[in-house]
């Protein structure tokens, strides 16, 4: 049996950012994703740092992770998203690695709240639970159980209200 890929994690840099366009655009049946992620770098929503990516052992860009700004309210939150792998090596790892190191980098920053609309069988391995239970929402219908949020600090206050997405998120 093959032992699975160690993922290397880092930060983004702009020598990755057509690789990771590469790896959104296979990822995703659509541009949209894609188009996203190069819209939100060019958006105020941009936090250096928080784009992460996994690294295949021959330092290939295989998984990515970004985390930007958002508001619950006028609270300062993080929106989770889009987060991509390519194909080949998708339910190795590489996705997760990706994930934890940005979760990782917001700690890190003193960041605590994390928002998710996600699939909700796979962001909960992460902490992430259903954000109606904390008493935040977001401003357009989504199955309940897929609108998610993660504390990072559970000692410090979350706030309560509507998720306000930045702008290249379009709603």
């Amino acid at each position: 049996m093959d032992t699975p890929p160690t993922w290397t994690t880092r930060p983004e840099t702009a020598a990755d950012i057509a690789a990771v366009r590469a790896v959104n655009l296979a990822a995703f049946p659509t541009p949209l994703e894609a188009d996203l992620v190069d819209a939100l770098r060019t958006d105020p929503a941009w936090i250096d740092g928080l784009s992460l990516v996994a690294q295949a052992p021959d330092g290939t860009v295989a998984g990515f992770a970004l985390l930007t700004r958002c508001h619950i309210d006028d609270s300062p939150a993080l929106v989770l998203g889009p987060c991509a792998v390519l194909p080949a090596h998708q339910g190795t790892g590489a996705g997760s690695a990706a994930i934890r190191a940005a979760l990782d980098a917001a700690r890190a920053r003193g960041e605590n709240i994390v928002t998710c609309l996600g699939h909700p069988g796979y962001y909960p391995r992460f902490g992430f639970t259903p954000a109606s239970g904390h008493g935040i929402r977001p401003a357009f219908e989504v199955p309940d159980e897929a609108m998610m949020v993660l504390a990072l600090d559970a000692t410090a206050p979350v706030p309560r209200g509507t998720i306000r997405y930045p702008a290249p998120f379009g709603v």
